[in-house]
């Protein structure tokens, strides 16, 4: 017996639904926010083995949430489009308001205090043409160097407290990191806000700000 057109509907967005529904996948798609990665990068990056990253990148593939590109022997993956970006801030939105395990654990990053109001893009925009903001990139070397926003220091988080004493006391810090799942700049905030330091991180991460077409600086580290 057929189904109806509607069902129908329905089993193909729940395609989408179950590819987001495993936490390796979302990690997967953290790091391919950043940019192409083979899958052998991917696993690197993610602590997969490169058989079971292989076999996630395929239930994302057929969820259309990611292509792929063949680069001579290799298979290179990125994010399908802009919409998934948004599809994953979307998903972190919706459970930072509703689960109150998602607001237990931000707070255990701020030692049990109430997380800062983040910081806006917009804002970030004006606050760092102004020359007003210190801005860090809580991220690896490797993903800063491929892109990040133009006047961030790299400051990776085991190194915080042996440069902190370079910000001025009075100085606004803006932290960020990989985006919508990623925790760093909440890590840094917390270290930064312990030493009464004037921190918080940005709303969204880099990912988010490129797409915005926001000014992007790569390469010079």
């Amino acid at each position: 017996m057929s189904i109806s057109p509607k069902i129908a509907l329905l089993e193909e967005y729940a395609i989408i639904a179950r590819a987001m529904s495993a936490p390796a996948r979302l990690s997967i798609l953290e790091q391919l926010a950043q940019g192409e990665r083979g899958v052998e990068a991917l696993a690197a990056k993610t602590g997969l083995s490169v058989a079971n990253c292989s076999q996630h990148l395929q239930q994302l593939r057929r969820a259309a949430l990611v292509k792929s590109r063949r680069a001579g022997k290799s298979v290179i993956y990125r994010l399908s489009d802009a919409k998934t970006l948004e599809l994953m801030d979307l998903l972190r939105i919706i459970a930072e308001r509703n689960l109150a395990e998602v607001d237990h654990i931000l707070r255990e990053l701020l030692g049990g205090e109430t997380p800062p109001e983040p910081v806006s893009r917009r804002e970030l925009a004006a606050r760092l043409a102004e020359g007003t903001v210190t801005l860090l990139d809580i991220r690896p070397l490797d993903e800063y160097a491929a892109g990040h926003i133009p006047g961030a220091r790299q400051v990776a988080l085991a190194d915080l407290d042996s440069v902190s004493h370079s910000f001025a006391q009075a100085a606004e810090i803006v932290a960020y990191c990989r985006g919508p799942y990623c925790v760093y700049a909440h890590q840094a905030v917390a270290a930064l806000r312990k030493q009464g330091l004037n921190a918080r991180h940005l709303d969204g991460g880099f990912p988010e700000w490129r797409e915005e077409g926001r000014p992007v600086a790569a390469a010079a580290v």
